[in-house]
């Protein structure tokens, strides 16, 4: 099968930090190994050297990347290409890659993978709107674009369980009928952050370090995420990283949201509390998160997957859990909280009881063995056939 995989990249100048793009780099591979070919169409290249690159622009603002197409190129690109299946990573183009393959003249399938979700529920199911998406009031606008993408494609492709309830609830309320379109296919681990449990040691008493490994937007919730830390570290034996993945951002990017660095100069201030940095190494980043005990996962609401958690639990290292959309569905049990307190003394559980931690490692280490790059390349390609 020829596929043709269109990839947004926000994060150009910090590939580590975008998870799309990581995505891409993990999958091109291993479907090029289950005989698929694969260009991927990218401001960066992604994969191995047997998928194919094709330059795109980057589209210098998340909202750029949702609302402005270049149809001449993306017919150009099918002509060149010859794709059987198109995989728009932005669900927002799948109009406009409609159109550029009528324009084209090509039957091929096309995929939408709905890598965010522009919207959540509350918990008497209102939708609302993803409030990084809605400057100047573009929230509805983003929505509705999404709804249009979810109508143009003849697959829409979700990470999880929860994303698919949420993704057809949303759907059917803007009379978008998906049918027999949806396909849950989560994002592949990557095996460079992958470790046997039994080479992770439990706190030798002297206290735990936790992790946050999470990007530090506010709709991440990290103000919520700031409260916790100050009680974590003031109330159990435990230390805190708190990875800071972009480091120096662009102009046009920290205009529109400055969240992030306001919150790491908040979380760098706090007694117990490290901010590093990974500087966009991966063997770096896995360093960090072998030196670290277990994860905190974030305030997000309506979160739909969080690739950051499964690098944690990868790496042996149980992640405990606010009570929140695919956290509740993924993450064992034991480990959700409801409120700080608990959260509080899961912490200081997971730092001072060594059987309750190893069997947490454990788990958390068997909880992603369904998602090698293998495993996900057979679903993505059955989901595309």
């Amino acid at each position: 099968m020829r596929v043709l995989y269109l990839l947004n990249i926000s994060n150009p100048d910090r590939l580590m930090a975008d998870s799309g793009w990581i995505f891409a780099d993990l999958l091109a591979p291993a479907l090029a190994d289950a005989g698929a070919e694969v260009t991927v169409a990218a401001p960066a290249p992604a994969g191995d050297g047997r998928a194919g690159f094709q330059r795109t622009a980057v589209p210098g603002t998340k909202y750029r990347a949702r609302f402005a197409h270049d149809l001449n190129q993306l017919a150009d690109l099918i002509r060149e290409v010859r794709p059987e299946a198109v995989v728009a990573n932005q669900i927002e183009a799948a109009p406009a890659v409609r159109t550029a393959l009528l324009e084209a003249g090509s039957d091929a399938v096309l995929a939408g993978y709905c890598h965010y979700l522009p919207f959540s529920f509350t918990g008497d199911q209102q939708l609302l709107v993803d409030p990084s998406l809605n400057d100047a009031g573009l929230g509805r606008s983003v929505l509705l674009a999404f709804a249009a993408g979810l109508a143009a494609c003849d697959r829409v492709l979700v990470h999880s369980s929860t994303a698919a309830s949420w993704t057809t609830a949303a759907a059917l309320r803007m009379a978008v009928d998906l049918g027999e379109k949806l396909r849950v296919v989560p994002a592949p681990r990557d095996e460079r952050l992958v470790r046997d449990p039994a080479e992770v040691a439990a706190p030798n008493g002297d206290g735990a370090v936790g992790v946050y490994n999470h990007r530090l937007y506010a709709h991440y919730g990290t103000a919520r995420f700031a409260d916790l830390a100050r009680q974590i570290t003031a109330q159990a034996p435990v230390r805190l990283k708190v990875m800071d993945l972009f480091g120096a951002r662009r102009t046009d990017r920290t205009r529109l949201d400055s969240s992030p660095e306001r919150h790491r100069d908040q979380l760098a201030a706090l007694d117990g509390v490290e901010v590093v940095s990974d500087r966009g190494d991966r063997v770096r980043y896995r360093n960090l998160l072998a030196g670290a005990h277990f994860g905190i996962a974030p305030f997000r609401e309506g979160c739909p997957w969080s690739m950051s958690v499964i690098d944690c639990q990868g790496m042996g290292l149980p992640v405990i859990a606010p009570r929140l959309g695919w956290l509740a569905e993924h993450i064992d049990a034991e480990l959700l909280f409801n409120t700080d307190a608990e959260a509080v003394a899961l912490a200081e559980r997971l730092a001072t009881d060594a059987e309750f931690y190893t069997v947490h490692a454990k788990r958390a280490h068997a909880s992603t063995a369904d998602f090698t790059p293998a495993l996900v390349a057979a679903r993505y390609l059955q989901a595309l056939s």
